[in-house]
């Protein structure tokens, strides 16, 4: 499956992006979806998935309560709502699949796959 995402922009900070993450392919039901994002000179970091059964969702605790991760199935496309954006959000946001991770791996980039081309947020102060 080949993956894009796209949305990314220069926003200040308190304001909201919506990120996409259109598949190709093979349909994205069949799989959890994953975003990360890498900041310059660090390393590329867990930011929410949402897993392929039950839906269920999971965040690093920078993001509870300010991103949601969802999907559309019918245009086999994951999202990513981002409010109150801070300063500390901008990095290059990029999607990944799985169709076997599990929640104890699912930090960890190494468990992810097809990594489409990454997004760019940039949120002034």
């Amino acid at each position: 499956v080949q993956l894009q995402a796209s949305g990314g922009g220069l926003v200040q900070a308190g304001g909201s992006l919506r990120l996409s993450c259109a598949a190709s392919g093979r349909t994205l039901s069949s799989s959890s979806v994953g975003w990360f994002r890498q900041a310059p000179g660090k390393e590329r970091e867990f930011v929410a998935a949402i897993f392929r059964s039950g839906g269920n969702t999971y965040y690093h605790d920078s993001v509870k309560g300010r991103f949601t991760i969802s999907r559309d199935n019918a245009k086999n496309t994951a999202y990513l709502q981002m409010n109150s954006l801070r300063p500390e959000d901008t990095a290059t946001y990029y999607c990944a699949h799985s169709r076997t991770i599990i929640l104890s791996s699912v930090r960890d980039p190494r468990y992810w796959s097809d990594w489409g081309q990454g997004t760019l947020v940039t949120v002034s102060s």
